[in-house]
Order: C-alpha cells, then sequence, then structure tokens
C-alpha cells in the first residue's frame, strides 16, 4: 500500500531531524528513501513524488538471502508468535532454540558442537573473544590482519584495521592487539608476507590468545579476496603456539562466497566461528557462536567457572524459529550450483566496467560482486544513478559492489549489473 506525499514529506522531516541513520551525520544527512513493501529479491520505494519497485543488490547488509516476504519465513515467525514471543534464557529452555542449536551443530565443521546465540554479529565478536581469554589465562592480545571489520562494538573495533578502517578515529582508546599486513591477493606472492607474519606472531606468541580473521573475504574492509594458504598459514601459527584460531564468517559463511563456509576452501576448521546476518533470512537480529568441547572445558576452568556473557534476548524464540525455518529453505536447494550460477552471472555482467577509466578492479566470489575505483564513491550520486536503472546499492569506500539474494535470477542479476557498471560510467566521467 503507498502512502500520500504529505504523509511522506512528513515522515522524511521527522526522520532527518531526529533519526541517525548508520554511518551517518545527524547533522548533515544524506537522502533516505522511504520504503513501502517488499517482497521477492525487489523493494518498493517513494524517489521524489513516485512511487518505484526496485531490485535489491544488497540483500538488506547481505542477511537477506532469500528475498522478502518469503512465506516459509512468515509462517514459522506467525507460528511461534502463537506460543509466545520472548523468554529469558537464563535457567529456561525452549524447543525453538534446542532446534536451531541441533541444525547449527549438523551444518558447522567438524567438532564445533557447542553454540553460544547471540543478539548481533558484533556481539557473536565479542563473545568469541571473551571466550579466548578464559580459555588461555594471562594471553591478554588478539592477533589478526589489516584491513579486516568485526563489527562496531567496542572489542570487536579493537582488532578491525586500527588505521584504514571506519573506527580508525579511536585508535588510543582502544585495547592495542597485533595486526600482520593484509594477506596478498588470491594468487600473489605470499613468502614475503608468511615470513613478515611469523616473525611478528613468534616475537608476542606468549601473549597471544587467539587469531581472528574474516577467512578468505575480508567484507566491509574492502571487499578483499586473499590466498587461501594465507589463511592455512595463520591456523598453523596458531597451532604451533597454543593460540585459538576465531573464524569471523558473519558475513562469507552459509554460501555467501560459494561454500557452506569460507573456510572450506581453505580446509581450515577452526576452535571458534561465528555466524550471523544470513542467519535468519534478515527477518530478525541472531548470530550465534560454535566452538568445541575443549574451549568449553577450559572457559569452565577459569577462574569465573563459566561463560561470562549473557545478552537479555539471548535465544530469542522467535528468531531461533525463523532461523531454522531459513536453514531449511537452505537445505533444499543445491546451494553450490546456485552460488555458482549467481558468480557466472556477475562475473558476466560486471566486465564491461573493466573498460572504464576510473576502474582499477573487478572481481567476484560466489555471490558477491565488487567495482573498485580509483576515488572515493560519491555514494548519493551512485544510489541515485542505480535507481534510475531500477535497482537499490549502498556504496562505501572506492566500492561499488553488490551481495544479491541468492534467489535472484539471472534476469536479475543482469540488471543489477548493468544497473552497477552504468552508475560508475555515468558517476565517474
Amino acid at each position: 500500500m503507498s502512502v500520500s506525499t504529505g504523509t511522506t514529506t512528513a515522515m522524511l522531516d521527522f526522520d532527518r531531524d531526529h533519526l541517525w541513520h548508520p554511518y551517518s551525520s545527524m547533522t548533515r544527512p544524506g537522502p533516505a528513501y522511504p520504503v513501502e513493501s517488499a517482497a521477492g529479491v525487489r523493494i518498493r520505494l517513494r524517489v521524489g513524488d513516485r512511487s518505484v519497485e526496485v531490485v535489491d543488490a544488497m540483500a538488506s547488509w547481505w542477511c537477506a538471502i532469500h528475498g522478502y516476504a518469503v512465506p516459509e519465513l512468515d509462517a514459522a515467525l506467525i507460528d511461534q508468535l502463537s506460543r509466545m514471543g520472548h523468554v529469558m534464557f537464563g535457567g529456561l529452555t525452549h524447543e525453538p532454540a534446542v532446534a536451531l542449536g541441533r541444525r547449527l551443530v549438523d551444518l558447522a565443521p567438524a567438532g564445533l558442537d557447542r553454540v553460544f546465540l547471540a543478539d548481533s554479529g558484533s556481539v557473536s565478536v565479542e563473545v568469541a573473544m571473551k571466550m579466548a581469554w578464559q580459555a588461555r589465562p594471562g594471553r591478554t592480545r588478539m592477533f589478526t590482519v589489516r584491513g579486516g571489520y568485526h563489527g562496531d562494538t567496542f572489542g570487536a573495533m579493537s582488532v578491525c584495521d586500527p588505521e584504514g578502517g571506519m573506527h580508525a578515529m579511536y585508535t588510543g582508546t582502544l585495547p592495542r592487539h597485533l595486526f600482520a599486513d593484509r594477506p596478498p591477493a588470491a594468487g600473489a606472492p605470499l613468502d614475503d608476507w608468511k615470513a613478515a607474519t611469523t616473525g611478528l606472531f613468534e616475537t608476542h606468541a606468549d601473549e597471544i590468545a587467539a587469531v581472528i580473521v574474516e577467512p578468505v573475504l575480508q567484507g566491509a574492509g574492502g571487499m578483499h579476496v586473499y590466498d587461501v594458504d594465507a589463511l592455512r598459514h595463520l591456523a598453523t601459527l596458531a597451532r604451533a603456539h597454543g593460540a585459538l584460531l576465531i573464524l569471523d564468517e558473519i558475513a562469507s559463511g552459509l554460501w555467501r562466497t560459494g561454500t557452506l563456509w569460507a573456510c572450506e576452501r581453505a580446509g581450515v576448521v577452526p576452535d571458534i566461528l561465528c555466524t550471523g546476518k544470513a542467519l535468519t533470512g534478515g527477518y530478525l537480529t541472531l548470530a550465534a557462536v560454535l566452538t568445541t568441547r575443549e574451549v568449553a572445558a577450559a572457559v569452565d576452568a577459569s577462574d569465573a567457572g563459566a561463560m561470562m556473557h549473557g545478552p537479555t534476548f539471548m535465544a530469542n524464540p522467535l528468531a531461533c524459529a525463523v532461523a531454522a525455518a531459513s536453514l531449511d529453505l537452505l537445505a533444499g536447494h543445491d546451494n553450490a550450483a546456485n552460488i555458482t550460477r549467481v558468480e557466472a552471472a556477475l562475473q558476466r555482467g560486471l566486465a564491461p566496467a573493466e573498460e572504464l577509466p576510473t576502474v582499477v578492479d573487478v572481481r567476484t566470489l560466489g555471490a558477491v560482486g565488487v567495482i573498485e575505483l580509483d576515488r572515493p564513491v560519491d555514494v548519493t550520486a551512485v544510489t541515485a544513478a542505480a535507481l534510475d536503472r531500477g535497482v537499490w546499492v549502498r556504496p562505501f569506500r572506492n566500492l561499488v559492489y553488490t551481495m544479491p539474494p541468492y534467489v535472484s535470477t539471472d534476469d536479475d542479476l543482469d540488471q543489477i549489473t548493468t544497473a552497477l557498471v552504468g552508475a560508475v560510467r555515468e558517476t565517474t566521467r
């Protein structure tokens, strides 16, 4: 149902004057487009005095993998709501949490059979880091690589890129962890990087509780795809020196990069794995931390005697129910073949961008397609140009990219890629 122009104007006035949006100025806000509805891979927006339907190239920041208004997910929420919307998880349990836990244990890399259900991706990273510190008492530092992004909460920020990342302004107030150089791109020589990384790690080995990285694909830190052997090397260093390996699969997992977990590409199994974003199909906020019985036992052997974290909305029944339904939907598809199809369409559709003088790289990995520019993106201009072509995108830094819903058809993907290439051509002449 559409809304009147007057109602829309009043809503936008209040939004502009009172509501903060992600990574935006409160005093100098950019444009915000009102959403009227969403179904399939399309969202209906108000653009000026017009109601327009556009393909969502972002899957709502990578989580709406099945699209919108999904009958199976709607039904799971309605069914669960008929029993209870929420109940505390302290001292209580419920079927949706147990059912989701079973599915996650079945899907997880071998040995990760202990599950902590968290509120969001950032919170799952906080929990993973706290697990490592409790399991490795006396070791106070994390080891990671530059170019990473792990979330916006305090601990998560401390392992994001300390200079080029979005949290650089907090340098000096965050704990000081150890940062190796960003791993080379896939196929690039690794010997020098391995030697420098090994030297830094061995110098501080007794301080390091865990290595924490995004496997294979660094997401919001720059959509950087790095060599799988670099991940193997980091895992080897951790194992050799008694540190844990934490893999942040919040963006890369659940088939986004072409395999169920990105770490499968390297044949690496972590001690702790974080998953989120796509977990509920974009319906509600939920994440999970999976670990081994050995890590769980070490946490329990710490001075606290328990995992010292407990979100108010931990294991929310609605979120657990819709997450289980989302995983069931995934289980009903040949995901490897489908993501291969999406990747091929992205490669084919984005290839013309390679000829544009302002483009320095075009890359794809699974259901991820990236156009990297030689300059910062004019977000407002690129967004408007893509909307003119019937597509919603949200670029950042010097990247115009897409992470579309997995259910996007070849026609949808053609529209997305044509819009991205056209928007770059129009706005960077």
